[in-house]
């Protein structure tokens, strides 16, 4: 009995202890993925590196917790992972988000930020251990998505600030008084099944992730 409520002591501990930018980008990674496997059959997706033969077992919440269990990367770096992923997609629109690939873009892109935004940081071998890939993969998977950002990894503290802001509202609206209605979500956030919407100030031309 006593073993029981330590484990479950020591797991409300973990969870007190996780960042909210893990819960509200794990989310949002789910529902744009759910949303880009409905549309798999109505637009055609190129299959690229990243793309896995089955759907990985484990959610998207449960691995990128598992990231930041093992990896010990700044809370900055999920951000600038959330950026890297937006500029993925619209660098590369026949490649959306989905539950083949998501697994896969979420510890490459965290592993490429933390190597732009942290002093300290785990190499490939240790990337590829927390994301149960071979040091291979995690090496190619890394060029890809280099290439497939243009190597356009500099993130301005006014786009960090711009998806800050966004995924702060997407805690609001994941918040209690939020949830009894869910359908206002699905109003709330941008109409498209790819990864991103333009915000309304013009003269930041900022891409931002949403369902």
């Amino acid at each position: 009995m006593a073993e029981v409520e330590a484990a479950t002591s020591s797991h409300h501990l973990e969870e007190a202890m996780m960042p909210r930018v893990i819960n509200v980008l794990s989310s949002l990674l789910q529902r744009v993925a759910e949303s880009n496997d409905l549309t798999r059959r109505l637009q055609p997706q190129r299959i690229s590196a990243f793309h896995g033969l089955t759907r990985p077992t484990i959610s998207v919440q449960s691995y990128l917790e598992r990231i930041f269990k093992y990896a010990n990367c700044s809370p900055s770096c999920y951000v600038v992972a959330y950026v890297y992923l937006d500029r993925f997609a619209q660098r590369q629109p026949s490649l959306p988000i989905n539950s083949f690939n998501v697994h896969r873009l979420l510890i490459t892109s965290v592993l490429v930020s933390a190597k732009f935004m942290d002093d300290i940081y785990y190499n490939n071998a240790f990337y590829a251990k927390v994301g149960g890939i071979s040091t291979a993969e995690m090496n190619l998977l890394e060029v890809d998505l280099l290439f497939g950002l243009g190597f356009q990894l500099n993130v301005t503290p006014t786009t960090f600030n711009t998806y800050c802001s966004h995924l702060q509202r997407e805690m609001f609206l994941q918040s209690p008084l939020h949830l009894a209605d869910p359908l206002s979500m699905g109003r709330t956030l941008v109409k498209q099944y790819h990864l991103c919407f333009t915000t309304e100030d013009e003269s930041t031309h900022q891409q931002q992730l949403a369902v």
